[in-house]
């Protein structure tokens, strides 16, 4: 069966699945749950925080899985060369919040992450917060900021060493050649062996053609080759953005047909708006067969919100609740099984 590949011969059929806790996501028990249902829905990889309670849970929850009969996937930690939507997290002080205020920063809050109703506290919960952005430009007084969450290169190979994952996914962006050089040396320097090292890049927030990001990933090959690591190449079509719809499909979509054809070597994944839309709008694409898979962040987070919520007004987990958690792995497996059957 397609759910028993393992990671590499997922990636070479082109039914890999990849499922994002987020970089900046420390919801413990949220990623814990995510993490039992999507590996016994079949997932080849999870990817995380590089955070050692973070990590605790992803095991945690891929062991319950194991238990069950799930393959074990890769434990994929997330690291950026430089600033990163995906490393940072919202905050405002709540004091300064007019009383007055609808909040639409609370509504567009896909992590349910801001206000009382969320959350029993004002303001934002740091450790729900993945960074998302959409309560930036909500705020209708300018007050919510952005804060920094990239990893200093001194503390990456002590913590690599502890944590001892399979893989690494390396956010990167135009121009930034240097600093992926130097986060390539700390990953060496950790003496971790890795079964593959992801490149995660795209153009959304930029100014440079697909070309011009070809280029980038061709440099970062050579780096990489020089390393002895063996890439994997995420292409990112509109970051943390698949809870929204079938729009951020097209986005993912459009980047890879623009870079594929003329990639550096190695399997090729889409990120970054994917969602159920994703895979059937690849039908009439010429080169979807050079695919190797796609990975789901916000999406299969927002799929199970509602019964991890559910779970937790009952005062449990939802891989304990016995009636929640078949039908969150029946929704699970809705999204991952296409990919995991596909042709």
């Amino acid at each position: 069966m397609s759910s028993c590949l393992t990671p590499e011969e997922a990636l070479a059929l082109g039914r890999w699945v990849k499922l994002i806790c987020g970089a900046s996501n420390q919801d413990l028990a949220g990623i814990e749950d995510l993490c039992g249902i999507f590996s016994l829905a079949g997932v080849h990889c999870i990817d995380g925080a590089v955070d050692a309670a973070v990590v605790a849970a992803i095991r945690r929850g891929i062991d319950w899985a194991e238990a069950r009969g799930a393959s074990r996937p890769w434990l994929m930690l997330s690291l950026s060369d430089g600033d990163d939507p995906h490393f940072r997290k919202a905050w405002f002080d709540p004091a300064c919040c007019p009383p007055v205020c609808p909040r639409p920063c609370e509504r567009v809050c896909p992590a349910l992450a801001i206000g009382l109703a969320a959350t029993g506290a004002p303001g934002v919960l740091a450790e729900r917060c993945y960074g998302c952005g959409r309560c930036l430009p909500a705020c209708p007084h300018g007050m919510i900021e952005e804060r920094s969450q990239v990893l200093a290169g001194a503390d990456v190979p002590p913590l690599l060493a502890e944590l001892r994952p399979d893989a690494v996914e390396l956010h990167t962006h135009p121009g930034r050649g240097v600093a992926f050089a130097e986060r390539v040396g700390q990953l060496r320097a950790s003496g971790v062996q890795l079964q593959r090292l992801a490149v995660s890049a795209g153009l959304e927030g930029t100014a440079q053609s697909p070309s011009a990001l070809v280029a980038e990933l061709w440099q970062r090959f050579s780096l990489l080759r020089g390393a002895g690591f063996r890439p994997l190449w995420q292409l990112d079509g509109r970051p943390m953005s698949g809870d929204v719809g079938a729009g951020t499909a097209r986005a993912a979509v459009k980047l890879v047909a623009a870079v594929l054809p003329q990639a550096p070597p190695g399997p090729v994944q889409l990120a970054g708006g994917t969602n159920a839309h994703t895979l059937p709008q690849l039908t009439s694409y010429p080169l979807q067969h050079r695919i190797a898979g796609v990975a789901f962040g916000g999406v299969a987070r927002r799929l199970l919100q509602p019964l991890l919520l559910e779970a937790q007004g009952r005062g449990r987990s939802l891989l304990a609740d016995a009636e929640l958690f078949p039908l969150a792995l029946g929704l699970a497996r809705e999204l991952v099984n296409p990919w995991l059957e596909r042709t």
